[in-house]
């Protein structure tokens, strides 16, 4: 059965009501609980039809900002694109890690590569473009915004998001070796942190710091990153 909703706040609130009713117990067996940027697919459901009509009654309460598992992310704010982010955002390069590290973010859901979530949080009014041309390499650790997300790429990948900074030590974000591979998974709440190391505006030298971003000419963006 997959679920289509309105945008992402109540993707969000869906799959947490789904997840909620599993765990009690009052939910058909569900094998999967797969949520997008817009839609919640449970798979797995023996009788869809029957789901469907129970979920269309259902009283969906919005996400409360203080659920949720917090993981901290250590960022050094040295990306190539924060100078053309800081002046879309209409601040200085200085100012681009103290604002987005003002805010609680929240994996909507993953993609794109192992690892990978998409974090919801930003206000709209610092959504920005993915860069017209992507690059052919984007380093593992990478912080990125394209629209209303925030990421960290999990290992090097071509990806045309705009690149404000990086984690110093990316491997927590992808562990086959772990129970939950995983770090960001749906659900979790995200807070950026300024990594050890790094001066009081964020910025420092920092693995990955402008390097490995080969700007790819005449070639189309990846589809989610």
């Amino acid at each position: 059965l997959l679920v289509e909703l309105r945008d992402a706040e109540h993707t969000a609130a869906f799959h947490a009501e789904v997840l909620r009713r599993r765990a009690a117990g009052t939910l058909p067996p569900v094998t999967e609980v797969v949520p997008g940027a817009r839609t919640v697919l449970l798979d797995g459901v023996p009788d869809p039809d029957a789901l469907a009509r129970r979920v269309a009654d259902w009283q969906v309460p919005p996400v409360a900002d203080d659920t949720g598992a917090v993981v901290e992310i250590p960022v050094r704010y040295d990306g190539p694109d924060l100078a053309d982010v800081a002046a879309l955002w209409g601040v200085g390069p200085d100012e681009v890690g103290a604002l987005h590290r003002s805010y609680t973010y929240r994996v909507a859901f993953c993609g794109f590569a192992p690892g990978f979530g998409y974090l919801t949080g930003l206000p709209p009014r610092l959504h920005v473009p993915r860069r017209s041309t992507p690059r052919t390499r984007v380093p593992a650790g990478a912080v990125a915004l394209a629209g209303p997300y925030s990421a960290v790429y999990p290992r090097a990948t071509p990806g045309g998001w705009q690149l404000i900074g990086t984690m110093p030590d990316p491997r927590p974000l992808w562990d086959p070796a772990r129970e939950r591979a995983a770090l960001l998974t749906p659900g979790t709440r995200v807070r950026f942190v300024t990594a050890d190391g790094a001066t009081a505006d964020g910025t420092g030298p920092g693995p990955g710091s402008g390097t490995g971003d080969d700007p790819a000419a005449g070639t189309s963006p990846e589809a989610g990153a």
